[in-house]
């Protein structure tokens, strides 16, 4: 059988299309930018899309839905192949999947141009194409260890159905199951594979410093700490506002800062390609804590600021830092953070800082949102300009980085 590598140099066809996180990553990353952009002008009163979803609804699902979905379509179609020693879906069938995912964000945003049902399908059409294949990969490879990310998968496809289901029924979609489903699976997906590929990369970088001091391997705490993450998000989806499930978050949020510091970042500071992956994950224990914290006052703003660690802290930034550092190694460069990318995570922690500081300085909410959107789109926009150009170039000669 041929290898990854063998069956991408049997495509003749543009670079884009010859790894899955080439067009998914950058499709991402643009969409981060544009929908930002359309949200700030939404918010403005401009009418730029024909949506049958309120701004906030549509705002909500298109960071879910919309990027985190393609993200982590991009991630598992470069790191199944890895997992299962089974050929990369690339070229045209690949191609077929990113308009798809296009097609859904055509979709939602003109679907008052659509009926409702035809809107949920199209929007569902690419997860759920992904999930068949990349099942009939891992079961083909009997690589069962990895169902798991299958099953996390899936409940991102469930989200977004339950999503439209409330967005049919006429409920406030943006503060539905369907939302918080998204959300409690993103922070799953980086618990399970954040778990993995951290301690990993720090390991092999500081082995290669001579460091004494390495990470702890997964292990039985590891297991315990994502059962207790998954409780308490799961609380959380059916319960959001309940001090019970506020407790089970400050829990989980008090065991994942302990399972962090178990992987060494203390000494990774001399390298941000490195350090970014475990200030990412260090939101989720913070978000966490916040939101948990957050079940116990009555305070809306310092509420929503509390999920926005979530999801712009753990995984604005945890998918940036795992972007970056696949860009770098699948492409063939060496794996090091240079000056734009450091930005780039900078300008990413400062949108965080603002979104959070709105919740808790109301007289400045509007500006600080607007400064954080405006950061957000300046990240996403230094990723697509940095790394766009080697996205789209074929591979160079050099050492693949698994994922």
């Amino acid at each position: 059988m041929s290898t990854s590598a063998e069956q991408m140099r049997t495509w003749s066809g543009p670079a884009i299309l010859s790894f899955g996180f080439r067009p998914f990553f950058l499709g991402g990353t643009i969409w981060a930018v544009l929908a930002m952009g359309l949200w700030i002008g939404m918010l403005s009163g401009i009418d730029i899309v024909s949506t049958h979803l309120d701004p906030v609804s549509w705002h909500a699902h298109e960071f879910i839905f919309g990027y985190l979905g393609v993200i982590v379509a991009g991630f598992l179609l470069t790191a199944v192949p890895n997992w299962t020693g089974r050929l990369p879906i690339v070229g045209w069938p690949l191609a077929g999947l990113v308009s798809l995912w296009l097609a859904g964000r055509l979709a939602v945003g003109f679907s008052n141009l659509l009926p409702a049902l035809a809107v949920a399908m199209i929007d569902l059409a690419m997860p759920v194409a992904l999930a068949v294949a990349l099942a009939r990969e891992i079961l083909a490879g009997n690589n069962r260890r990895n169902l798991q990310v299958l099953f996390l998968l899936s409940a991102l496809i469930v989200g977004n159905a339950v999503f439209h289901w409330e967005l049919y029924q006429g409920w406030p979609a943006a503060e539905g199951f369907g939302i918080r489903i998204g959300l409690g699976t993103g922070i799953m997906l980086i618990g399970l594979i954040g778990g993995r590929i951290i301690p990993s990369f720090t390991r092999n970088w500081l082995v290669r410093r001579g460091a004494t001091v390495l990470p702890t391997p997964m292990g039985p705490f590891d297991f315990l700490v994502l059962g207790v993450l998954l409780f308490a998000i799961t609380l959380w989806i059916i319960q959001p506002e309940s001090t019970y499930s506020g407790a089970a978050l400050i829990l989980a949020g008090i065991l994942n800062l302990a399972r962090l510091f178990r992987w060494a970042g203390y000494h990774t500071f001399a390298e941000p390609l490195v350090w970014v992956l475990h200030m990412g994950y260090a939101f989720v224990p913070l978000g966490a804590l916040v939101m948990g914290a957050a079940t116990f006052t009555d305070n809306v703003l310092i509420t929503q600021a509390a999920q926005h660690i979530w999801m712009a802290g753990a995984i604005g930034l945890m998918t940036l830092a795992v972007m970056t550092r696949a860009t770098l190694g699948h492409t063939g460069r060496k794996l090091e953070a240079d000056t734009p990318t450091v930005a780039i995570y900078l300008m990413l922690l400062l949108s965080v800082a603002c979104r959070v500081l709105s919740g808790g300085v109301a007289e400045m909410s509007a500006v600080l949102n607007l400064a954080a959107g405006l950061c957000w789109m300046g990240a996403f926009a230094g990723f697509v300009i940095h790394y766009g150009p080697m996205l789209l170039s074929p591979r160079q000669h050099g050492k693949t980085d698994p994922v």
